[in-house]
């Protein structure tokens, strides 16, 4: 079990090829971007995108190969840690997998908790009217809240080689809100309200790699 530490832009970051880099040990892996960017899910296209609004605030906008809604990525607000597993260290089912790495991340988190109460989401998805443009919009399994609202947010990759989990926390607030980045229209109503924690992302990293099994 290790944890390694990537320094990159957010698109060389997801362009890592983790799976085959990881080999036959699971570990967590602390990417760290040097720019603010969109992220869309694999199946999200370009025409969702006010490409004017993200080049007026600096975000480039990138695209991962793994599912789920658009996320924000802004390196002093958010921690970004993916989990990466081959083959027969996660279990073979995705819902399985998810549930098995949303487990890791509570114990992870649970120096910086104090009173609240971290859950692992384990039924099925829970939508919203934002769902399938935001990632933090919607609640799939696997996917950790404090206190009933969503705070990891997980996605997920599987090839012949592994799992690789991709997993995100805000640490604050972002300053920057996501439904202004997206074309018109968008839904009437607000965004789902997201949870933050403030951690230590050297320590939570830490933390994670003590618990992979």
């Amino acid at each position: 079990m290790s944890a390694v530490a990537r320094r990159g832009t957010v698109r060389e970051l997801h362009d890592l090829d983790l799976l085959a880099a990881a080999g036959d040990t699971t570990s967590v892996w602390w990417l760290q971007p040097d720019d603010s960017a969109l992220v869309l899910g694999s199946r999200q296209t370009d025409d969702l995108v006010d490409f004017d609004a993200c080049g007026r605030l600096g975000l480039s906008v990138v695209r991962r190969r793994s599912g789920g809604g658009a996320v924000l990525v802004t390196p002093d607000q958010l921690v970004w840690v993916d989990i990466v597993a081959p083959p027969g260290a996660a279990p073979d089912d995705i819902r399985g997998s998810m549930i098995w790495a949303g487990e890791i991340w509570r114990r992870g988190l649970l120096p910086w908790v104090g009173d609240g109460e971290l859950t692992v989401h384990d039924a099925s998805m829970v939508t919203t009217e934002w769902s399938e443009l935001v990632c933090f919009a919607g609640l799939g399994p696997g996917e950790v809240l404090l206190d009933g609202r969503k705070l990891v947010g997980l996605s997920q990759r599987r090839t012949r080689n592994g799992v690789r989990i991709q997993g995100t926390l805000y640490t604050a607030t972002p300053e920057i809100d996501i439904a202004g980045l997206l074309r018109q229209p968008v839904p009437s109503g607000p965004l789902p309200d997201v949870a933050t924690l403030a951690v230590d992302p050297a320590a939570l990293v830490a933390r994670l790699a003590s618990e992979l099994p």
